[in-house]
């Protein structure tokens, strides 16, 4: 029986043309051979399975090849070269620095160094993962690196170049080594299948490429794992099957559940592919890859930086034309946050289908898509309607609420005092300090029903486009102050205003301050719209809120020290005096 080689070891590259992803550090390397420039001390560094070994033996066979061929790569029937080949070489050495890490180990490097090569030019030492060695071996072999003899040269290979002594670095050369592109790992895995005689789909080979992560020696390892699966014919589903990898169509899925708001399907789903034994840390990552794969495919420009298979980049370009920028932002801020927090959350599983029903939410205008909200808006609004009946023959529930609690929530960059002073409650009537403001949950049910009354006969186009009167809207903006009284505030500050109409349907509300602008806004602005709407029966207006100056003039408050002291010095001129005669100085 003949004996098996495995890939990586059958399809190693022998020449510098064979190297795959590192053509500029062939290209260097072959003109530092044909200028006679060579260094003595090299150092490659990279990921692992980007052919840094494999370019340290080429480059070391070239050198010492008797017959190089025109492109400088080593002929391979010399003497060097078939000594080399078949292990018997005393001009190329190689050094596992993981197991040789020791000072004797270095010790004895030196010593060999001395040998002038049998044949050929030069002795090259191959030391692979040189940031094993321990500091005292660096330090034994700082001064051979620096000054060795002339016909030795060293080639160090390394994955973690931030280990290596800055004294070893500023002795060599240093090649910096890239991950190979998925396309050029396709490429070279399409030529093997060929004289493998394996037949593999194109996008099996995509998913091996995305697997193996830049390296060719990882890609191949995979790639005979698919065929002592498979055999000789090898399919996407069998790839996807064997190497355990979350098909793309379980995304593509998700991602029109979330469109449409069916968080069910959605956690039904990920149920499915808990139990196929999939890695949900894995999967929320793989949908965070998903959504920008999409948001690759919205721009022309980008759509090159998509690592996929033709037929799955046409599936994302058609899918991606239902994603609004918007929910695409907004899905990634999701699922970032979810990965990163998922392994301090007490109950990872819900912690991700959290993160699915908000990802459900994006495009619905609450908890539920919209067709969901069509149906449920009646039954809502008779459980709204039935328990304010109930409550109307029961006492109110009395709710204390300390009045600066209340309504506000502080969003100004001044200091705490500054903003309490400038809140709502300066523009209009409030409790004694200390007091409790009485607000009962019959007036909160209502208020919950008339509004999903109204957003519901806005939705469903029950509201019509009537010119608008300015005594009806006087008429209206009162009874709004009166629908709010269950929040004394915002009812008063509605109260004390009068609405300004502009003629592109925009009603204006003035206010106050800016902090009463931006609360409102952020709380109310929605629902006092839909009442103006439903009362004036005009669903095209639009609600505005402006800072207005004070008609009244008010003299201002002082909130500072230095205020009060400017105060007291501008208005009686004897504290000036007392100040320069005692030389006070104010903070």
């Amino acid at each position: 029986m003949e004996r098996f080689i495995v890939s990586a070891r059958k399809y190693r590259p022998d020449s510098f043309e064979s190297l795959i992803g590192q053509e500029n550090i062939a290209t260097t390397l072959k003109n530092s051979i044909t200028r006679k420039q060579l260094a003595h001390a090299y150092l490659f560094c990279g990921p692992r399975g980007v052919g840094k070994t494999s370019t340290a033996r080429i480059f070391a066979k070239t050198i010492n090849c008797l017959n190089p061929g025109e492109s400088m790569d080593p002929c391979g029937e010399c003497e060097s070269c078939l000594s080399f080949a078949e292990g018997r070489s005393y001009s190329i050495h190689e050094l596992d620095a993981a197991s040789n890490n020791s000072v004797d180990d270095i010790r004895q490097l030196n010593e060999l160094v001395r040998i002038p090569p049998q044949i050929g030019k030069y002795s090259v030492y191959i030391i692979d993962e040189v940031h094993m060695l321990s500091s005292s071996a660096f330090n034994a072999f700082l001064k051979t690196l620096e000054e060795p003899p002339a016909h030795a040269i060293f080639i160090l290979a390394t994955t973690e170049k931030h280990k290596i002594l800055p004294t070893i670095l500023s002795r060599c050369q240093t090649y910096d080594f890239n991950r190979i592109s998925v396309e050029d790992i396709v490429k070279n895995l399409k030529d093997i299948a060929v004289k493998e005689g394996v037949e593999i789909e194109l996008e099996a080979l995509h998913i091996i490429a995305q697997k193996a992560d830049g390296a060719m020696r990882d890609a191949l390892t995979i790639f005979d794992q698919a065929i002592a699966f498979c055999g000789r014919t090898i399919s996407y589903d069998k790839v996807i099957s064997s190497l355990n990898v979350l098909d793309y169509d379980y995304y593509i899925r998700l991602t029109n559940f979330f469109l449409e708001g069916n968080h069910s399907e959605a956690l039904l789903i990920f149920d499915e592919i808990l139990s196929k034994g999939f890695n949900s840390l894995h999967f929320i990552g793989g949908l965070s890859v998903h959504f920008r794969d999409l948001l690759i495919c919205k721009d022309k420009s980008t759509i090159q930086l998509l690592e996929l298979a033709p037929s799955f980049i046409q599936k994302y370009r058609e899918q991606s034309e239902s994603c609004s920028l918007a929910f695409l932002y907004d899905a990634l801020g999701i699922t970032s946050a979810c990965e990163a927090g998922y392994k301090s959350s007490g109950h990872q599983r819900l912690h991700i289908e959290i993160a699915l029903i908000r990802l459900c939410r994006i495009n619905s205008p609450a908890w539920v898509g919209e067709s969901s909200l069509s149906k449920t808006a009646e039954p809502v609004k008779r459980a709204a309607e039935e328990s304010a009946k109930k409550v109307d023959s029961e006492p109110a529930i009395i709710v204390s609420v300390q009045p600066e609690a209340q309504d506000i929530q502080e969003s100004s960059p001044e200091p705490a005092a500054h903003a309490k002073e400038k809140s709502l409650a300066e523009q209009a009537p409030s409790p004694k300090e200390g007091s409790a403001v009485s607000i009962s949950i019959k007036d909160l049910i209502k208020s919950a029903g008339s509004s999903a009354k109204a957003a519901t006969a806005v939705r469903k186009g029950e509201v019509g486009t009537d010119l608008l009167d300015i005594e009806k809207l006087t008429d209206v903006w009162k009874k709004m102050a009166e629908s709010e009284s269950h929040m004394p505030r915002l009812s008063t500050a509605i109260n004390q205003t009068k609405p300004i109409f502009r003629e592109d349907n925009t009603i204006i509300f003035p206010v106050k301050n800016e902090l009463q602008k931006n609360w409102i806004e952020q709380h109310c602005k929605a629902r006092l719209l839909e009442f103006l709407k439903v009362n004036l029966n005009n669903r095209e207006l639009k609600l505005d809120l402006e800072v207005t100056a004070d008609d009244d003039p008010q003299e201002k408050k002082m909130y500072m020290p230095e205020e009060k002291a400017k105060f007291l010095m501008d208005s009686y001129p004897e504290v000036k005096e007392m100040q320069n005669d005692l030389k006070l100085e104010l903070k």
